[in-house]
């Protein structure tokens, strides 16, 4: 009879706390999840409080991780500059805290705007909050990720809560329209960019990126089939999640469908996540096939930049009309990315905080418009704002000027810094294409300030031509002044934004 010697199985414990954010944020939306079960219509308020504390404290133990920047090393914080946990599939490196924290700040911003666009429309539920925080979760992953696996599991989770909040409005016909499309082409980005995943593995044989990257450093890269097809695979999925042409068949009818609250939210958190996804799969694990997809972006990005912009024009609604113009936008951010440097990373890590911070506030003025019964999705609603507002009226056109790049607002400084990337590495068709597509687009958006300036209401009625009462809104007012001042700001004094976007992005890359 044999002996068998039992041995013990060695598991080696995960240090938690790099994933300390996530974890926190995970339990604080179960328990969000569990005290709304306990509340009445009424006192839907807890639920948004409770979950206001969350961000906050998940944005603390966020900004308590940050080092390496001189502004953070005066708070002596940890000294960690990037740590890997859980068998490396976790990162926390400066690039995903800055990001993380932007995410965290946009939420709350949203939160803030929604709440009394919530209570007139009777979605003032606590399963609005919950899928917020679920989303952010998600968003989170997908920054931190460093496999593919990890990455396909945040994009999941972030997806499947947009898809219940586009589709939040139950009794809207347009809003479930919206769900269904945005669920049936999301489920199709996800099967490509999973079936591209699934190429990459077959061929490198990891799902790790450093892995990945690892094994393509020491072969001939651009004469595998294999990896080609996957990359191809990839860029769809990828091209979807950011919206751009030609995967953009989504983006009007959702933001057009979706309650304006989630319009905003979706325009703005997940574009920061989509960037991250794409930097930690094509720059970091799929690098060296460079020569591949810096030619398949400047080709979506010329397409973006060309139908974003002319598309716009025709628009009426403004919530397409900004819809196409997030596709424009979103074409500069691939100009950044295709560079295939850390200062063409960088200015595409700007232009997407920034761009995040201006559609919030664009949105936001929407919300104010907008009252029960009435969304403010056209553009002959901004007519004669200036009268009827003339400090929101200011805001929207700060909000305007800044994504048109008119100087001196952000918009302006992040339009630059991603031009004079591309023409650092003598992609200067691109560039000068850019800049065609900015005059153009240039138009729409004076439009809209002409009219809230020159225009009148078409028939004017205290009661149709009303703002929300925004005088016990002292959150909302305040935040607006603040988001629409920072686009200023930001212009003006663009350097410490930036100054950290390099940094995160040599420190991480």
């Amino acid at each position: 009879m044999q002996n068998f010697t039992l041995i013990p199985m060695q598991f080696a414990v995960p240090d938690f706390l790099p994933a300390l954010p996530e974890i926190y944020l995970l339990a604080g939306t179960c328990l969000v999840l569990l005290v709304d079960l306990f509340l009445k219509d009424s006192q839907r308020f807890i639920s948004y409080l409770l979950a206001q504390v969350v961000l906050i404290i998940t944005a603390l133990l966020v900004l308590a991780s940050f080092t390496g920047f001189p502004f953070f090393e005066s708070l002596q914080l940890s000294s960690a500059e990037k740590v890997t946990t859980f068998s490396e599939m976790f990162v926390l490196d400066p690039m995903a805290r800055i990001l993380k924290l932007t995410i965290i700040i946009i939420t709350i911003g949203v939160f803030v705007y929604s709440r009394d666009y919530l209570r007139s429309r009777d979605m003032y539920k606590g399963e609005y909050f919950t899928l917020g925080l679920f989303a952010v979760l998600g968003m989170m992953i997908m920054v931190s990720a460093q496999t593919m696996l990890l990455i396909y599991l945040g994009l999941e989770l972030l997806s499947l809560s947009m898809y219940a909040m586009v589709a939040f409005r139950r009794d809207d016909g347009r809003a479930s329209e919206a769900a269904m499309k945005y669920f049936v082409l999301g489920a199709i980005a996800s099967g490509m960019l999973l079936y591209g995943m699934s190429m990459i593995y077959g061929v490198s044989g990891s799902l790790h990126l450093e892995h990945i990257g690892r094994f393509m450093a020491s072969n001939q890269v651009m004469d595998n089939i294999g990896l080609l097809l996957g990359l191809s695979f990839i860029i769809v999925g990828l091209g979807f999640k950011l919206g751009v042409v030609p995967f953009h068949m989504w983006v009007p009818d959702v933001y057009d469908g979706a309650p304006t609250s989630v319009t905003m939210f979706l325009g703005a958190a997940p574009k920061i996540a989509a960037f991250a996804m794409i930097i930690r799969l094509l720059v970091e694990g799929l690098g060296d096939l460079v020569q591949g997809w810096q030619q398949i972006l400047a080709i979506l990005a010329a397409l973006s930049l060309l139908a974003g912009n002319i598309i716009a024009i025709a628009q009426t609604n403004i919530k397409r009309m900004l819809a196409y113009s997030t596709i424009s936008h979103m074409g500069f951010v691939l100009m950044g990315i295709l560079a295939g440097t850390q200062t063409g990373y960088s200015a595409s890590m700007f232009y997407i905080i920034t761009y995040a911070i201006i559609a919030t506030g664009g949105f936001a003025v929407v919300i104010l418009l907008s009252r029960k019964g009435h969304e403010a999705d056209q553009l002959s609603d901004l007519k004669g704002l200036s009268s009827r507002s003339p400090w929101s009226a200011f805001m929207m056109m700060l909000f305007l000027f800044s994504m048109a790049g008119v100087p001196p607002t952000v918009g302006f400084y992040a339009k630059l810094s991603v031009i004079q990337a591309v023409v650092n590495v003598n992609i200067i068709w691109l560039a000068v294409f850019s800049v065609v597509m900015s005059v153009i687009g240039a138009y729409y958006y004076l439009r809209a300030i002409k009219l809230m300036y020159f225009d009148k209401p078409d028939e004017f009625d205290a009661v149709n031509n009303s703002l929300i009462n925004v005088k016990s809104q002292w959150d909302f007012s305040l935040l607006l002044s603040i988001n629409g001042l920072s686009v200023i700001a930001l212009g003006i004094f663009p350097g410490a934004l930036m100054s950290l976007c390099v940094w995160a992005i040599s420190s991480s890359i």
